[in-house]
This record gives structure tokens, C-alpha cells and sequence, in this order.
């Protein structure tokens, strides 16, 4: 067996690597205000955009970041239905009249799936 080989040392579970030379990131700390006045910190990288809430690890409740000002809202747009969608590229009475042309087709059997399709019934000999 090998000289190098590491015995009973549960690879995988454990790193062999140390911390010398490893600069860390700067960081700080960012405090949050809960609503009933109490606080927590979070710690953050310098260069980090600090959002304005944030989910306190203790209790799950948001809190505000203490030293910033409410972000103004952005104004959202309505949304759009399909029904919305299709009426800005037809009218009402158009769609009424494609309806009624798609069902005497579909009727008459020149469209749609073969088991839709009425036929006679076939006289046995």
C-alpha cells in the first residue's frame, strides 16, 4: 500500500485546506428593525445592494433596514387577458361572424376531427 495514502481520515467530510494567505471579502453589518422594535443584523458584502426587507433567520418576520428610506413604488401595469389581447386585433362583431362561419364548417364535417363528423346511417345488406 501507498506511503501517501489517508487513512481513517473521512474524506469528503472534512477539508485539509488551512487559512492562511485566504484574504476575506470586506464585509459589514446591516441592521434591520422589526415592527415591534427589535432588531437584528445581517452581514453583507461592501459592494452589495442592501435591500430594504429582509426575513429575520430567528422568527421569519420582515424586517426594515434601519438607515435606509422606503423604496417609492413602481407603478404596475394592468394585466392583460387573452380575451384583452384578441380584442385589440378584432371586434366583437367580426369574432361573431368567424364563429358562426367555424361551426356550419365544422357542422357540415369539412372541418374538425372524423369521429365529430355525422353521417348517414350505413344500410346493412
Amino acid at each position: 500500500m501507498a506511503e501517501r495514502a489517508l487513512r481513517g481520515a473521512r474524506l469528503g467530510a472534512q477539508s485539509f485546506e488551512d487559512e492562511r494567505g485566504v484574504e476575506m471579502a470586506p464585509r459589514r453589518e446591516i441592521e434591520y428593525v422589526l415592527a415591534d422594535g427589535r432588531t437584528f443584523t445581517v452581514t453583507m458584502a461592501d459592494e452589495a445592494e442592501v435591500p430594504y426587507e429582509w426575513e429575520d433567520p430567528k422568527t421569519g418576520l420582515i424586517g426594515r433596514y434601519a438607515e435606509g428610506n422606503e423604496p417609492e413604488k413602481k407603478e404596475e401595469k394592468p394585466v392583460r387577458t387573452h380575451w384583452d389581447m384578441l380584442l385589440e386585433r378584432r371586434s366583437e362583431d367580426e369574432l361573431e361572424e368567424i364563429l358562426s362561419e367555424r361551426l356550419e364548417l365544422l357542422r357540415s364535417g369539412e372541418i374538425g376531427p372524423p369521429h365529430l363528423h355525422r353521417r348517414g346511417k350505413k344500410k346493412s345488406a
